[in-house]
């Protein structure tokens, strides 16, 4: 089985898992980070097939998705062993997934590859899809779109997170493509408490 079979096996086992997702992390985030990791790998010249295999499963593990993640992670392990990945490169995507997350803190994926997902799945949280992410993700788990107390809302989302993105980007070429997606979240804001 060449890559490129692997790749369209790898979408559609992602696509089961993430297509009727309603917090933002659908199918389609899936799919966004991928391109964007793909035109990054390209640039860095790095692995492309693990750069885009990995985008595609970033969130199979993600704790806040899903009440087992732990077992999702080993049925998607099962998978890439039944569609002929090494043992080198499951190991490689489980790295890659585990230091992507931005709620684990701030660290730096120890691979080029882990440091093109993860500036990927970034550039995802940020801009115009950034923003309509945030308020999916909030409606979701019952939270308020704003509120002047200290509750956690989708407007403070963006201070707590999302305004921080560019500055933890690695990558020249993800810095480039989230320019003008932050210079639009900041605009946002700003109209937003005019019509708040």
């Amino acid at each position: 089985m060449n890559e490129r079979v692997k790749l369209k096996r790898i979408r559609e086992y992602a696509f089961q898992i993430f297509h009727d997702d309603v917090t933002g992390h659908d199918y389609y985030h899936m799919e966004r980070v991928a391109r964007t990791a793909k035109q990054i790998a390209i640039e860095e010249k790095a692995n492309l097939f693990i750069c885009e295999a990995a985008a595609l499963l970033h969130d199979v593990g993600d704790a806040k998705l899903f009440e087992q993640p732990e077992k999702n992670v080993k049925a998607m392990n099962l998978f890439l062993k039944s569609i002929e990945l090494t043992a080198e490169q499951i190991k490689f995507l489980n790295q890659i997934i585990k230091e992507v997350s931005f709620s684990r803190g701030v660290q730096v994926p120890a691979t080029i590859e882990g440091r093109i997902v993860q500036d990927a799945d970034r550039i995802d949280a940020i801009g115009a899809i950034g923003i309509a992410r945030t308020f999916a993700y909030g409606g979701a788990n019952q939270q308020m779109i704003h509120h002047n107390t200290e509750k956690s809302t989708s407007i403070q989302h963006f201070y707590d997170k999302l305004l921080k993105l560019y500055d933890l980007l690695h990558t020249t070429k993800a810095k480039e493509m989230a320019i003008s997606r932050q210079r639009f979240m900041e605009q946002y804001l700003e109209q937003f408490y005019k019509e708040w």
